[in-house]
């Protein structure tokens, strides 16, 4: 087998927002039929085609790190969040209070190597810090797009304080249907861009560097999805 690169992303969020359902959409290309609270870490793995179409077209393992939104395991799961090359953040469309925690998700992210020393809080936050080709790509995802009582046109204009502060795209899903991440749908093709964009900060981005004179350790066996701790 071909040696193929991998990068690492964080899927972080409230409990109960949807984080399960959305890695097994984007990972399978079907809805999850027994979603369960994830408790610790479940990690979902899926092929990407960098650049698809074009002449600098190259695969790449996507590792999509499901983490436990449970406030108790707050102080554990930081362990997950080293390394990180990109950063989806889930957010419930019928719960406004799961949007507003975004931020809250990102300070812990943030203050994943504090020890002694004073956490930062959001309003010390940088959203330069993720903005530019050096920094950690960032999306959002609103999901249960299907249960959203008020018009639609509405909801694409209500896009969230992180998306607007880091630049990031927002996409917004029924992960209970397959055609959310149609091919050719402007979600899948974001999706794809924020993808080509972890990549591209992950290995060739700092300093220009070309894909093809650097390369670092791959994975040269048959990839499968693990768990850890999940339910």
């Amino acid at each position: 087998m071909a040696a193929i690169d991998k990068v690492k992303i964080i899927v972080v969020g409230d409990s109960g927002v949807g984080k399960s359902s959305l890695t097994h959409l984007i990972c399978h290309q079907q809805p999850i039929s027994n979603p369960s609270w994830t408790i610790g870490c479940s990690v979902e793995v899926k092929l990407h085609e960098y650049k698809e179409g074009t002449p600098n077209q190259r695969r790449y393992f996507i590792e999509l790190w499901d983490i436990g939104g449970s406030q108790s395991h707050k102080n554990t799961r930081r362990v997950f969040y080293n390394p990180t090359n990109g950063i989806i953040l889930v957010h419930d469309l019928t719960n406004r209070k799961s949007q507003q925690n975004l931020q809250k998700w990102l300070e812990e992210i943030l203050n994943k190597d504090s020890s002694n020393t004073k956490p930062k809080s959001f309003d010390d936050f940088d959203p330069e810090k993720f903005v530019g080709s050096t920094q950690i790509p960032i999306l959002v995802v609103g999901t249960k797009f299907d249960m959203v009582t008020e018009l639609r046109s509405n909801i694409y204009k209500r896009s969230s304080t992180i998306a607007e502060e880091c630049g990031a795209d927002e996409i917004f899903l029924d992960c209970l249907q397959i055609r959310s991440l149609a091919a050719g749908s402007s979600s899948s093709v974001k999706l794809s861009r924020f993808f080509d964009k972890v990549i591209e900060t992950r290995y060739y981005a700092r300093e220009g560097i070309n894909l093809e004179q650097r390369r670092l350790p791959v994975y040269t066996t048959q990839y499968s999805t693990k768990s850890y701790h999940n339910d």
